[in-house]
Protein backbone atom coordinates (compact mmCIF):
# COMPACT_ATOMS: atom_id res chain seq x y z
CA UNK A 1 0.00 0.00 0.00
CA UNK A 2 3.07 2.21 0.83
CA UNK A 3 4.16 2.16 -2.88
CA UNK A 4 1.31 2.71 -4.27
CA UNK A 5 0.68 5.83 -2.26
CA UNK A 6 4.28 7.12 -3.48
CA UNK A 7 2.81 6.99 -7.57
CA UNK A 8 2.01 9.99 -8.84
CA UNK A 9 -1.34 9.93 -10.20
CA UNK A 10 -1.94 10.87 -13.76
CA UNK A 11 -5.36 11.51 -15.64
CA UNK A 12 -4.70 10.79 -19.40
CA UNK A 13 -6.78 13.35 -22.00
CA UNK A 14 -7.34 12.97 -25.32
CA UNK A 15 -8.81 15.82 -27.74
CA UNK A 16 -9.77 15.50 -31.32
CA UNK A 17 -12.42 14.76 -33.72
CA UNK A 18 -13.13 11.24 -33.18
CA UNK A 19 -15.14 11.03 -36.72
CA UNK A 20 -15.33 8.37 -35.97
CA UNK A 21 -14.18 6.79 -32.82
CA UNK A 22 -11.99 3.73 -34.09
CA UNK A 23 -10.14 0.86 -32.24
CA UNK A 24 -6.72 2.72 -32.60
CA UNK A 25 -8.03 5.96 -30.55
CA UNK A 26 -9.06 3.35 -27.46
CA UNK A 27 -5.67 1.30 -27.78
CA UNK A 28 -3.80 4.77 -27.38
CA UNK A 29 -4.80 4.49 -23.65
CA UNK A 30 -4.14 1.09 -22.90
CA UNK A 31 -0.25 1.77 -24.82
CA UNK A 32 0.30 4.90 -22.30
CA UNK A 33 -1.49 3.23 -18.88
CA UNK A 34 0.76 -0.10 -19.67
CA UNK A 35 3.35 2.66 -20.13
CA UNK A 36 3.21 4.19 -16.92
CA UNK A 37 2.72 1.27 -14.77
CA UNK A 38 6.03 0.07 -15.86
CA UNK A 39 7.70 2.96 -14.82
CA UNK A 40 6.74 2.21 -11.45
CA UNK A 41 6.44 5.56 -10.83
CA UNK A 42 2.62 6.29 -11.92
CA UNK A 43 -0.46 5.28 -11.26
CA UNK A 44 -3.46 5.90 -14.49
CA UNK A 45 -6.53 6.60 -12.50
CA UNK A 46 -8.40 7.74 -15.43
CA UNK A 47 -8.85 8.46 -19.22
CA UNK A 48 -10.91 11.17 -20.44
CA UNK A 49 -11.92 11.19 -24.15
CA UNK A 50 -12.79 15.43 -25.31
CA UNK A 51 -14.40 15.29 -28.87
CA UNK A 52 -13.70 18.69 -30.54
CA UNK A 53 -17.04 20.96 -30.74
CA UNK A 54 -18.43 21.72 -34.18
CA UNK A 55 -17.11 24.95 -34.38
CA UNK A 56 -13.68 23.28 -35.27
CA UNK A 57 -14.77 23.45 -38.72
CA UNK A 58 -12.69 20.84 -39.64
CA UNK A 59 -13.29 18.88 -43.48
CA UNK A 60 -15.86 15.96 -43.02
CA UNK A 61 -16.50 17.05 -39.09
CA UNK A 62 -20.07 15.46 -38.85
CA UNK A 63 -22.35 16.93 -35.02
CA UNK A 64 -21.03 16.51 -32.10
CA UNK A 65 -23.91 14.99 -30.89
CA UNK A 66 -23.15 11.62 -33.15
CA UNK A 67 -19.47 11.83 -32.13
CA UNK A 68 -19.59 12.12 -28.62
CA UNK A 69 -22.71 9.00 -28.71
CA UNK A 70 -20.49 6.58 -30.75
CA UNK A 71 -17.46 8.01 -27.74
CA UNK A 72 -19.55 7.12 -25.19
CA UNK A 73 -20.66 3.66 -27.09
CA UNK A 74 -17.11 2.58 -27.23
CA UNK A 75 -16.04 3.34 -23.80
CA UNK A 76 -19.43 1.87 -22.52
CA UNK A 77 -17.82 -1.54 -20.88
CA UNK A 78 -14.49 -0.01 -19.80
CA UNK A 79 -14.15 0.76 -16.06
CA UNK A 80 -11.70 3.47 -16.67
CA UNK A 81 -12.01 5.34 -19.96
CA UNK A 82 -14.97 8.05 -20.05
CA UNK A 83 -16.35 10.64 -22.03
CA UNK A 84 -16.59 14.60 -21.58
CA UNK A 85 -18.94 16.61 -23.32
CA UNK A 86 -17.80 20.13 -22.02
CA UNK A 87 -15.22 20.94 -25.11
CA UNK A 88 -17.85 19.64 -27.46
CA UNK A 89 -20.88 21.71 -26.20
CA UNK A 90 -19.64 24.80 -26.61
CA UNK A 91 -20.45 27.18 -29.10
CA UNK A 92 -17.07 28.48 -29.69
CA UNK A 93 -14.02 26.46 -30.36
CA UNK A 94 -11.37 26.13 -27.84
CA UNK A 95 -7.90 25.57 -27.93
CA UNK A 96 -6.55 22.05 -26.06
CA UNK A 97 -4.90 24.02 -23.73
CA UNK A 98 -7.97 25.60 -22.28
CA UNK A 99 -9.38 21.85 -22.41
CA UNK A 100 -6.67 20.92 -20.14
CA UNK A 101 -7.16 23.69 -17.91
CA UNK A 102 -10.51 22.85 -17.02
CA UNK A 103 -10.19 19.24 -16.39
CA UNK A 104 -6.99 20.15 -14.17
CA UNK A 105 -9.09 22.16 -12.57
CA UNK A 106 -11.60 20.21 -12.34
CA UNK A 107 -9.66 17.90 -10.05
CA UNK A 108 -9.12 20.52 -8.14
CA UNK A 109 -13.03 21.52 -7.56
CA UNK A 110 -14.85 18.08 -8.06
CA UNK A 111 -18.03 21.07 -8.32
CA UNK A 112 -18.60 20.94 -12.17
CA UNK A 113 -20.25 24.20 -11.79
CA UNK A 114 -17.39 25.74 -9.85
CA UNK A 115 -15.10 24.25 -12.17
CA UNK A 116 -16.69 25.76 -14.76
CA UNK A 117 -16.39 29.32 -13.45
CA UNK A 118 -13.31 28.59 -12.66
CA UNK A 119 -12.01 27.57 -16.37
CA UNK A 120 -14.43 29.85 -18.48
CA UNK A 121 -12.01 32.85 -17.28
CA UNK A 122 -9.14 31.52 -18.38
CA UNK A 123 -10.48 32.40 -22.05
CA UNK A 124 -10.51 36.15 -21.60
CA UNK A 125 -7.16 37.91 -21.71
CA UNK A 126 -5.79 40.21 -18.88
CA UNK A 127 -7.23 37.93 -16.32
CA UNK A 128 -4.05 37.38 -14.16
CA UNK A 129 -5.36 36.41 -11.18
CA UNK A 130 -7.57 33.58 -12.29
CA UNK A 131 -4.65 32.22 -14.29
CA UNK A 132 -2.55 31.76 -11.02
CA UNK A 133 -4.16 28.58 -9.90
CA UNK A 134 -3.15 26.71 -13.36
CA UNK A 135 0.37 28.08 -13.68
CA UNK A 136 1.23 26.29 -10.57
CA UNK A 137 2.63 23.13 -10.32
CA UNK A 138 0.09 20.40 -9.40
CA UNK A 139 2.33 19.62 -6.72
CA UNK A 140 2.70 22.46 -5.48
CA UNK A 141 -0.83 23.37 -5.17
CA UNK A 142 -2.43 20.38 -3.58
CA UNK A 143 0.64 20.92 -0.89
CA UNK A 144 -1.43 24.42 0.41
CA UNK A 145 -4.50 21.97 1.40
CA UNK A 146 -3.64 19.23 4.05
CA UNK A 147 -6.82 17.57 3.20
CA UNK A 148 -5.99 16.79 -0.23
CA UNK A 149 -3.87 13.84 -0.35
CA UNK A 150 -2.85 14.35 -3.90
CA UNK A 151 -3.93 16.36 -7.28
CA UNK A 152 -3.51 13.92 -10.23
CA UNK A 153 -1.58 14.96 -13.39
CA UNK A 154 -3.97 15.76 -16.43
CA UNK A 155 -0.85 14.78 -19.44
CA UNK A 156 -2.36 15.07 -23.09
CA UNK A 157 -2.51 11.63 -24.59
CA UNK A 158 -1.78 12.01 -28.84
CA UNK A 159 -0.35 10.42 -31.41
CA UNK A 160 2.32 11.40 -33.02
CA UNK A 161 1.00 13.44 -35.72
CA UNK A 162 -0.99 15.64 -33.27
CA UNK A 163 2.91 16.35 -32.00
CA UNK A 164 4.10 17.25 -35.42
CA UNK A 165 1.26 19.41 -35.71
CA UNK A 166 3.15 21.67 -33.54
CA UNK A 167 5.16 23.22 -36.32
CA UNK A 168 2.11 23.91 -38.58
CA UNK A 169 2.66 27.61 -38.73
CA UNK A 170 -1.14 29.70 -36.85
CA UNK A 171 -2.30 25.71 -35.78
CA UNK A 172 -1.08 26.33 -32.14
CA UNK A 173 0.07 29.46 -30.42
CA UNK A 174 3.77 29.11 -29.60
CA UNK A 175 3.08 29.88 -25.59
CA UNK A 176 0.19 27.12 -25.55
CA UNK A 177 2.37 24.69 -26.55
CA UNK A 178 4.83 25.81 -23.65
CA UNK A 179 2.10 25.55 -21.27
CA UNK A 180 1.27 22.20 -22.48
CA UNK A 181 4.85 21.04 -22.04
CA UNK A 182 5.29 22.37 -19.05
CA UNK A 183 2.71 22.03 -16.88
CA UNK A 184 0.64 19.47 -17.76
CA UNK A 185 2.92 17.37 -19.63
CA UNK A 186 2.72 15.27 -23.12
CA UNK A 187 1.98 11.29 -23.69
CA UNK A 188 2.60 10.84 -27.60
CA UNK A 189 2.38 7.19 -28.51
CA UNK A 190 4.68 6.37 -31.94
CA UNK A 191 5.74 3.56 -33.58
CA UNK A 192 9.43 2.07 -33.32
CA UNK A 193 11.84 4.29 -35.91
CA UNK A 194 9.15 7.16 -36.06
CA UNK A 195 11.23 10.31 -36.44
CA UNK A 196 9.18 11.76 -32.86
CA UNK A 197 12.63 12.36 -31.10
CA UNK A 198 14.16 14.05 -33.93
CA UNK A 199 11.26 16.48 -34.21
CA UNK A 200 11.71 17.33 -30.18
CA UNK A 201 15.61 17.74 -30.99
CA UNK A 202 14.25 19.98 -33.56
CA UNK A 203 12.34 22.41 -31.47
CA UNK A 204 13.73 24.34 -28.39
CA UNK A 205 10.31 24.66 -26.49
CA UNK A 206 10.06 20.58 -26.86
CA UNK A 207 13.59 20.13 -26.22
CA UNK A 208 13.64 22.33 -22.70
CA UNK A 209 10.45 20.12 -21.38
CA UNK A 210 12.27 17.25 -22.78
CA UNK A 211 11.85 15.06 -19.65
CA UNK A 212 7.50 16.05 -19.77
CA UNK A 213 6.99 14.11 -23.20
CA UNK A 214 6.63 10.46 -22.49
CA UNK A 215 7.42 8.82 -25.43
CA UNK A 216 5.44 5.41 -26.14
CA UNK A 217 6.44 3.05 -28.69
CA UNK A 218 3.76 0.72 -30.52
CA UNK A 219 5.02 -2.33 -31.05
CA UNK A 220 2.15 -3.43 -32.55
CA UNK A 221 1.41 -1.47 -35.20
CA UNK A 222 -2.42 -0.40 -35.77
CA UNK A 223 -2.81 1.81 -39.05
CA UNK A 224 -6.16 2.55 -38.51
CA UNK A 225 -7.51 6.08 -38.73
CA UNK A 226 -10.74 7.97 -38.79
CA UNK A 227 -9.95 9.28 -42.06
CA UNK A 228 -9.72 5.97 -43.26
CA UNK A 229 -12.83 4.29 -42.01
CA UNK A 230 -14.83 7.22 -43.59
CA UNK A 231 -13.09 6.20 -46.68
CA UNK A 232 -14.45 2.62 -46.40
CA UNK A 233 -18.32 4.06 -45.61
CA UNK A 234 -18.12 6.01 -48.64
CA UNK A 235 -17.31 3.13 -50.53
CA UNK A 236 -19.64 0.51 -49.44
CA UNK A 237 -16.72 -1.22 -47.56
CA UNK A 238 -16.69 -3.28 -44.35
CA UNK A 239 -15.32 -1.41 -41.26
CA UNK A 240 -15.70 -4.55 -38.71
CA UNK A 241 -12.96 -5.35 -36.42
CA UNK A 242 -11.70 -1.52 -37.10
CA UNK A 243 -14.21 -0.33 -34.90
CA UNK A 244 -16.14 -1.39 -31.86
CA UNK A 245 -19.23 -3.57 -33.27
CA UNK A 246 -21.75 -1.11 -31.31
CA UNK A 247 -20.15 2.14 -33.42
CA UNK A 248 -20.62 0.51 -36.61
CA UNK A 249 -24.35 -0.52 -35.51
CA UNK A 250 -24.59 2.95 -34.69
CA UNK A 251 -23.06 4.21 -37.94
CA UNK A 252 -25.34 1.88 -40.41
CA UNK A 253 -28.16 3.06 -38.69
CA UNK A 254 -28.03 6.76 -38.55
CA UNK A 255 -26.41 6.78 -42.00
CA UNK A 256 -23.66 9.09 -41.09
CA UNK A 257 -21.00 9.00 -43.67
CA UNK A 258 -21.24 9.46 -47.07
CA UNK A 259 -20.05 11.83 -50.01
CA UNK A 260 -22.34 14.63 -48.88
CA UNK A 261 -20.72 14.04 -44.99
CA UNK A 262 -17.37 14.21 -45.76
CA UNK A 263 -17.66 18.13 -47.63
CA UNK A 264 -19.23 19.74 -44.83
CA UNK A 265 -16.79 22.26 -44.20
CA UNK A 266 -15.10 22.04 -47.80
CA UNK A 267 -13.39 25.14 -48.10
CA UNK A 268 -13.79 26.22 -44.70
CA UNK A 269 -10.67 27.59 -42.78
CA UNK A 270 -10.36 25.85 -40.02
CA UNK A 271 -10.60 27.24 -37.07
CA UNK A 272 -7.30 27.67 -35.09
CA UNK A 273 -5.96 28.98 -38.42
CA UNK A 274 -8.62 31.51 -38.62
CA UNK A 275 -8.29 32.67 -35.13
CA UNK A 276 -4.17 32.51 -34.54
CA UNK A 277 -4.13 34.20 -38.29
CA UNK A 278 -6.41 37.02 -37.51
CA UNK A 279 -4.26 37.53 -33.84
CA UNK A 280 -0.99 37.65 -35.41
CA UNK A 281 -2.17 40.59 -37.44
CA UNK A 282 -3.86 42.21 -34.66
Amino acid sequence: MEDSDKKTEVVLLACGSFNPITNMHLRLFELAKDYFHETGKYKVIKGIISPVGDAYKKKGLISANHRVTMAKLATKNSDWVEVDDWESSQSEWLETLKVLRYHHQKLLSPDPTNSLQNAIPLTKPGRKRKQEPNRHDPIKKKNQNPDIKSVPQVKLLCGSDMLESFAIPNLWKLEDITEIVENHGLVCISRAGNSVQKFIYESDILWRHKNNIHLVEEWITNDISSTKIRRALRRGQSIRYLVPDVVQAYIEKNNLYSPESEDRNAGVVLAPLQKHASDSKN
